[in-house]
């Protein structure tokens, strides 16, 4: 919006909103802010999303590797999500979601400020449940879902979201493609982990 004339504009960081659309926090409605490549998965693309995952979500262990504004962690939680780690290397936005993580006396998650291939090398939690949505035209699937791996088992889900006009990234052989659609600029597809028999544990 245009500043009034005579007024002085802001410096301020523009806030936005991001609305949890189903589970126990359903309709809550959590500021964010404005910065370079930060936004959030669209209402109806986590509609879709989570209607794919209903039976999968509840007691799920979940990574949201770019959380960005933690809309997908978030969703995950609100529906019944055993746990959570939001990963966001933009400072002020891993603080945001901290904040809201407070806000939701939730203390089933842990918001880690780092890079995340150095997260993936630093920890050792398998996940059921994976969201993979960095920011568009930097190249980062693929370097992420090789380092993902060790952090996988038999039957995870993997949830990629990538800009329509993208190459698609790499996908190993043994990820298995569920459901895919194309929303707008938006491409996004789910997979599910199909380990070779000699690397599951028995």
């Amino acid at each position: 919006m245009a500043a009034r004339p005579g007024s002085k504009p802001s410096n301020k960081p523009r806030q936005g909103q991001l609305r949890i659309i189903g589970g126990q926090w359903r309709g809550r409605k959590l500021s964010i802010i404005d910065a370079e490549g930060l936004r959030p998965t669209g209402d109806r693309i986590r509609e879709t999303l989570f209607n794919w995952l209903a039976a999968e979500v509840p007691g799920a262990q979940c990574l949201d590797l770019f959380a960005g504004t933690g809309a997908l962690g978030l969703e995950a939680l609100s529906r019944g999500a055993a746990y959570c780690d939001l990963v966001e290397s933009h400072r002020p936005a891993a603080t945001r979601i901290a904040e809201h993580l407070k806000t939701l006396a939730c203390d089933d998650a842990a918001v880690h400020h780092t890079a995340a291939a150095t997260f993936l090398s630093q920890h050792q939690r398998v996940y059921d449940l994976v969201f993979l949505d960095p920011p568009f035209h930097k190249g980062l699937l693929q370097q992420v879902i090789p380092a993902l791996e060790p952090h996988l088992k038999d039957g995870s889900l993997v949830y990629l979201e990538e800009a329509s006009d993208e190459a698609a990234p790499p996908i190993p052989h043994h990820w298995q493609p569920l459901k895919a659609k194309h929303t707008g600029q938006v491409r996004y597809s789910l997979f599910e982990v199909k380990k070779p028999a000699d690397s599951v544990e028995p």
